[in-house]
């Protein structure tokens, strides 16, 4: 159907409101285009978008159909337990979306106030539930929102059940009128059931320690952050408990704000968010400023530089200093294992090398992690997953990413070197005197609409046709293709990666939620910012 027609469809539909309508009215035809150009595609176990009317945006018609799609994916008597941030359409997008799944016959859970993504995941397992959703759009800007599904280990749904509910979505109607019974009647019927598993959650993270005693000694100060989000109502709780004194709570930020008022970008991977902590972490003598993302399923960290300054690690780096410190300090009677994504450091591998340990590398997503450490044999044990974009999943009580757990081991890890007269800096420059110097750098091309989607097939068809021989005078020595699967066992994912003579790693994919193209390049004694602008400039020419 041409864009303009499914326009004037939802213009005349009457399912949606006369403010809904009014406000498709006032839109001049390039947005209509954009709007209506396609389908919010149902993809990464989930929904993200521009929130407003359309068929190309976030809300409550497409998440309905999805939902509707998810609870029929269920069966009847199913439950399902539903979360949510605080964005300032969640609420509502939450409780509806809760109405249509008692209206498929299943049981909710509805948590009693805006959570941790990481304890939706916990959710599902304590409850035994047969899977759940939260309304969120994680970092994205403010204008965004979306939903995460979840099946009934508390992982995101493997590319198997996304199948399975894209499919069902088929079937019914993006415009359909909404549930017949409100929130409070299906609450006041038993339908939906509140729930508050805080408690819990925050035992369940604390058991992810390796050496309990080392919080309650250290004098280690830190500045904490959750970015305007969910994170600001259990991460200074589980700090507390786990006997970290020196706590300093960015004040602004631990306002639960969905508009995210003093960031431009509410993505702690962006150094700019940390401003406010900075300027606290220095009157306070702050060792290390920690940073959780709205829906606190990632973080981010910085370390006090000898000038006094605060140099924020990238995922890759917090990631090899996590392994160094986890293997060095486990315990255990089982063998440990580390499991990180193809687009992650090969530090890992190093450093997993080096203590006997074995290093898996997936397809990028948790759920592939998850579903990765489900399948281990029982005489291996999963010491931590972790990806480049600041997310790690430490312990067994959760089949996600977990900023709450995350800080708090890098909390417990900074306590250690300090312990040892070093901060978190002096840290990476041992692993590099120990390993050799391990490099990352990642640039984002983001194109946005219709054009900006073709372009990026483009840019991946173009690298696919045109290989390069080199890079910086590097010579390619494997091009490995993982949608193919030449050169690789893992198959089925758009994902490029040129591996160079002295062990340096170019890697190229598509964003699976996000309108932009990610150039990583993962280096070994070589400066990687060169390499990864070389492949940029290479897409700009092409």
């Amino acid at each position: 159907m041409h864009y303009m027609d499914e326009y004037h469809k939802w213009l005349s539909s009457p399912c949606l409101s006369s403010e809904q309508k009014q406000e498709l009215s006032t839109i001049e035809e390039k947005e209509i285009e954009d709007r209506f150009c396609a389908p919010l595609s149902f993809g990464t176990s989930g929904l993200r978008g521009v929130v407003g009317m359309g068929t190309n945006r976030m809300n409550v018609f497409n998440l309905l159909q999805a939902v509707r799609a998810f609870g029929k994916s269920l069966g009847e008597n199913a439950l399902a337990i539903v979360c949510r941030d605080v964005r300032p359409s969640s609420e509502e997008f939450s409780r509806i979306a809760a109405c249509a799944l008692c209206e498929q016959g299943v049981r909710v859970l509805f948590f009693l106030r805006p959570s941790p993504t990481p304890m939706l995941s916990f959710a599902v397992r304590h409850y035994g539930a047969s899977g759940g959703f939260n309304v969120t759009a994680s970092h994205n800007p403010p204008e965004y929102n979306g939903c995460k599904f979840y099946g009934k280990t508390g992982a995101q749904l493997g590319d198997e059940d996304t199948s399975t509910v894209a499919r069902i979505m088929a079937d019914i109607p993006v415009l359909a009128p909404l549930p017949l019974s409100t929130f409070d009647e299906c609450l006041a019927n038993g339908q939906i059931t509140y729930i508050d598993c805080d408690e819990e959650y925050i035992e369940a993270v604390l058991r992810c320690r390796l050496d309990p005693q080392l919080l309650h000694n250290t004098d280690l100060r830190v500045v904490y952050s959750p970015f305007h989000g969910v994170g600001g109502g259990v991460t200074p709780e589980v700090f507390k408990r786990a006997g970290l004194k020196n706590v300093f709570c960015e004040p602004s930020q631990m306002i639960p704000d969905g508009r995210f008022t003093t960031l431009k970008n509410p993505n702690p991977e962006d150094p700019a968010g940390f401003a406010l902590s900075e300027r606290l972490g220095r009157k306070v003598s702050a060792d290390i400023l920690v940073g959780t993302d709205p829906d606190s399923d990632r973080v981010a960290v910085c370390a006090k530089d000898k000038d006094g300054s605060y140099v924020c690690l990238t995922g890759n780096k917090t990631g090899a200093l996590l392994c160094y410190y986890m293997l060095r300090h486990y315990r255990g009677s089982k063998p440990p294992v580390i499991i990180k994504t193809i687009v992650s450091t090969h530090f890992a591998e190093t450093i997993c090398e080096s203590f006997g340990a074995k290093c898996y590398s997936t397809f990028t997503g948790f759920k592939n992690m998850a579903e990765k450490m489900e399948n281990l044999p029982d005489s291996e044990h999963c010491l931590m997953c972790f990806e480049e974009s600041i997310g790690y999943m430490i312990g067994d009580h959760v089949r996600d990413k977990d900023g709450v757990s995350g800080a708090l081991m890098v909390c417990e890890m900074a306590a250690w070197y300090k312990s040892r007269g070093m901060t978190l800096l002096d840290g990476l420059l041992e692993l590099d005197e120990l390993y050799g110097v391990h490099d990352d750098y990642t640039i984002n091309i983001v194109r946005r609409g219709v054009d900006g989607a073709e372009e990026i097939r483009d840019m991946m068809t173009y690298m696919r046709n045109s290989p390069p021989s080199s890079f910086c005078n590097q010579k390619v020595t494997e091009i490995r293709d993982y949608l193919t699967g030449l050169n690789t066992d893992l198959k089925g994912m758009n994902v490029l990666e040129y591996r160079l003579e002295g062990g340096s790693r170019v890697m190229i994919r598509p964003s699976g939620t996000e309108p932009k193209i990610k150039i990583y390049a993962l280096t070994k004694n070589l400066p990687p910012e060169a390499l990864a602008r070389e492949l940029e400039q290479r897409l700009a020419d092409r």
